[in-house]
């Protein structure tokens, strides 16, 4: 069960860190997918900013990885998890594509949740 909640971790860490850089390198193109129905054309430094928040959230789980305590980890995945189930409200409440809020923002938050109990209970 730890090596599962390890490999989602990463996977989910890795990803982020992916959508991260490109914020920073390609705003526009990575923020229409975010789930919105428009994407204000001068939005690029607020969009570099996300992105290197993002970068963040994803180093800040490979550093617990690297430490080494599973059950460190596994809360706070729980707590991040809050993210992308918050991107997804968001997402659902300007009406942006339902299709991207549940199956990137929702399923990401569930992979999350998913790994904190494997490496939570494991």
């Amino acid at each position: 069960m730890l090596v599962t909640g390890y490999v989602l971790t990463a996977i989910v860490a890795l990803g982020i860190i992916y959508i991260g850089l490109n914020y920073l390198f390609a705003p526009a193109k990575i923020a229409a997918g975010f789930g919105f129905t428009e994407v204000p054309g001068n939005a690029d430094t607020f969009l570099n900013v996300k992105g290197g928040r993002d970068i963040g959230a994803g180093l800040v789980p490979l550093a617990l990885m690297i430490y080494g305590d599973p059950h460190a980890l596994g809360w706070l995945m729980l707590a991040a998890a809050a993210w992308p189930f918050f991107d997804m409200l968001i997402v659902l409440r300007h009406r942006g594509k339902k299709a991207i809020a549940f199956g990137v923002h929702g399923l990401t938050a569930a992979v999350m949740v998913a790994a904190a109990l494997l490496l939570l209970l494991g």
